[in-house]
């Protein structure tokens, strides 16, 4: 009796063939699989702090603080803050 092939576990992502397309056309640009951006995008969309992908703290909150110098510090400490109790629960 033949063995069968081990099944892995595949799905498909059916959507509209415009937003396929760009999704192709992207990854083409950036030298990289189609999934890959997919999985980028969502990555983004889903985690709207970005703080997981951050290798060096400091810089990413002295960048931070240069993009909005019209918020006071305390506002921001503030933001941070709330985002701290968030997180937590």
């Amino acid at each position: 009796m033949a063995r069968q092939a081990k099944r892995t576990g595949r799905w498909t992502l059916l959507f509209d063939l415009s937003l396929k397309r760009l999704i192709v056309q992207a990854a083409k640009r950036r030298g990289a699989y189609p999934v890959t951006v997919l999985e980028n995008f969502a990555r983004e969309k889903l985690n709207p702090y970005g703080h997981t992908d951050v290798e060096d703290s400091a810089a990413y909150v002295t960048a931070l603080r240069k993009q909005n110098r019209k918020q006071s510090d305390g506002a921001f400490l503030a933001e941070i803050e709330a985002w701290q109790k968030s997180r937590s629960s």
